[in-house]
């Protein structure tokens, strides 16, 4: 006999829980998800550039021996890009009201630390020869984001903080490893990415590290994880 469409469904769901227990998470929430997550990116940039703008004499950073390692590769700047989307990611996973304010929570902290240095200790990255074509986005880029706002990096950090909560989120379905490889390699190559465009330099990137890393621990759920099957299990 011919197993039918709802039979290979069922086995399917039955072999892979953690895609039920995602697809769960992801429309859980979802239209609160999609405002929230819209607002506090389009909330970011005004007060951002403002503060690029009207800060004080920028320290311009040293360069290190790592700097002049690191080849200048524009073909990364999709990878540079790419930060706006990863980081919605937790938000679309986040499984309930708890796990989504501690996410906000944790990214308007960062942002308020690093504005804070911004305003009180201006930086900047040295002033590169980098050549961009007219018209292209990475031309763009060096004319909208300048320099400045250089330490620490909230490129950085809001990817290793996003990186972190992802790793969390994926353990706690019981995804596969090499989708958490995929969440690792992600984050690492939009932190290597920060410099091969050359939008920061590794002092500014090791304290963006810095700061999502203390984030990420900082807001860990305390309570018991469930097990795959129980999440993927209809209410």
């Amino acid at each position: 006999m011919t197993p039918s469409a709802s039979d290979a469904s069922s086995t399917s769901s039955a072999t892979q829980p953690w895609l039920a227990a995602l697809w769960r998470r992801c429309i859980t929430l979802f239209p609160l998800k999609l405002v929230g997550n819209t607002v506090a990116t389009l909330g970011f940039f005004p007060l951002y550039f403002w503060i690029m703008k009207n800060a004080g004499q920028a320290w311009v950073l040293p360069l290190t021996p790592v700097d002049r390692l690191i080849a200048f590769w524009p073909a990364l700047l999709p990878v540079y890009l790419s930060l706006w989307g990863y980081i919605a990611l937790p938000v679309l996973l986040a499984k309930d009201k708890r796990e989504l304010l501690g996410f906000s929570f944790g990214c308007a902290a960062m942002t308020a630390l690093a504005l804070l240095v911004f305003w009180f200790m201006p930086t900047a990255i040295p002033n590169f020869a980098v050549e961009a074509a007219p018209g292209t986005s990475l031309q763009f880029l060096k004319m909208v984001d300048s320099a400045g706002n250089a330490f620490p990096s909230l490129h950085v950090s809001f990817s290793v903080f996003a990186c972190v909560m992802l790793a969390r989120q994926l353990r706690d379905v019981g995804a596969p490893v090499w989708l958490r490889i995929v969440n690792v390699a992600w984050a690492a190559g939009i932190v290597y990415s920060t410099m091969a465009v050359r939008q920061h330099v590794l002092i500014d990137v090791l304290g963006g590290l810095a700061l999502g890393v203390a984030l990420g621990v900082g807001t860990r759920q305390r309570g018991p994880v469930l097990a795959p099957a129980q999440q993927a299990r209809p209410a």
